[in-house]
C-alpha cells in the first residue's frame, strides 16, 4: 500500500491508499522538533488506530511545506527501504505558469494537479489551512498562480495573543453580523469576515481569467481542514467540496510516475 502524507505548517495529515483508493485518513499536529525516531512512532501510532502499521507500506507520497518534517520522513523511508515520492515543480506533471515555480508550495501544486484530474479545468481551488490559500487551474491544465492570505485560525491565534481582554472563541457563524457581546462580535468578524475574503477572491479570479481568455467558467473546489466546517457551505458558487484533495492528489501523482524496467 502506499502512504500518502501532507505536511503543513500545522497539522499532518496521512493516509493509506490501495491502487487509486484512499482507504484511511488521520491527521496530527506537525511539530516542528520531532526526530526520526519520534516520526516513525508517531506514523505508526496513527496507522494501528485503523488496524495497519508501517509494514503494510510499501511506498511513501510527500508534500511538505516543513524542511524538518521532509528530512525526517526521507530518513524513516530510507531506513525500512521505501521508495519516496517528494512532490515539487520537477515531478509535478503540469505546465507552471509563474515565475519561479520551485517557490510555489508542493501541496498547492498537488492540490492544483488533482482538481484538474478529479474535477475538471479550469478549476480554483480554495485550501483553508493556516494559510488560506487560492490557486488556479487554466484551462489547459496548467498552474497558473493565486493568493495567499493569513489563516482563520491563524488570525484568531494572533488576535487573542495580542489583545488583552479577547479570548479564544469556537469557529462557528453568528445568526448577526451585528454582535452584542465579544464572542458573537469575534465571531462575526472572523468567520463572516472570512467567507467574505474567499468569496471576493473568487469573483475576482473568476473575472480575471474570464478577461484573459474567456472559455467555461472555472469550476470551484474548496480543501483543506476547515473546508469539514458547516459554516464553509455558506460560500456561494463552490462546485466541490473536497477535504482529502491533497492526499488523493498524492496518490494520481504515484500513479503518474513512470516506472521504470528491469535492467
Amino acid at each position: 500500500m502506499l502512504l500518502v502524507c501532507d505536511v503543513g505548517n500545522t497539522n499532518v495529515t496521512i493516509g493509506l491508499a490501495r491502487g487509486d483508493e484512499l482507504l484511511i485518513r488521520r491527521r496530527a499536529t506537525s511539530r516542528r522538533d520531532l526526530s526520526p525516531d519520534e516520526l516513525e512512532t508517531l506514523f505508526a501510532e496513527l496507522l494501528a488506530l485503523d488496524g495497519h502499521g508501517l509494514a503494510d507500506v510499501e511506498a511513501i507520497a510527500l508534500a511538505c511545506v516543513v524542511p524538518a518534517w521532509a528530512a525526517a520522513i526521507a530518513s524513516v523511508a530510507a531506513r525500512r527501504g521505501l521508495p519516496l515520492l517528494e512532490a515539487g515543480a520537477a515531478n509535478v506533471p503540469i505546465p507552471i505558469r509563474v515565475d519561479r515555480p520551485s517557490e510555489v508550495g508542493a501541496d498547492r501544486l498537488v492540490n492544483a494537479f488533482a482538481a484538474g484530474k478529479l474535477h475538471g479545468m479550469p478549476a480554483i481551488v480554495v485550501d483553508f489551512g493556516t494559510a488560506t490559500t487560492l490557486d488556479v487551474v487554466a484551462a489547459d491544465g496548467a498552474y497558473v498562480g493565486g493568493a495567499i492570505a493569513p489563516g482563520l485560525e491563524l488570525g484568531l491565534e494572533a488576535l487573542a495573543a495580542r489583545t488583552a481582554k479577547l479570548p479564544r472563541i469556537e469557529l462557528r457563524r453568528p445568526e448577526r453580523v451585528i454582535g452584542r457581546d465579544t464572542i458573537s462580535a469575534m465571531q462575526a468578524g472572523t468567520v463572516i469576515g472570512y467567507l467574505g475574503l474567499a468569496a471576493e477572491l473568487i469573483r475576482r479570479t473568476q473575472t480575471e481569467l474570464a478577461a484573459d481568455g474567456g472559455g467555461p467558467r472555472a469550476r470551484v473546489i474548496l480543501t483543506g481542514g476547515l473546508s469539514r466546517a458547516p459554516w464553509v457551505e455558506d460560500l456561494e458558487g463552490v462546485d466541490a467540496i473536497d477535504p482529502d484533495l491533497t492526499l488523493r492528489g498524492l496518490i494520481l501523482l504515484q500513479a503518474a510516475q513512470p516506472t521504470r524496467s528491469a535492467a
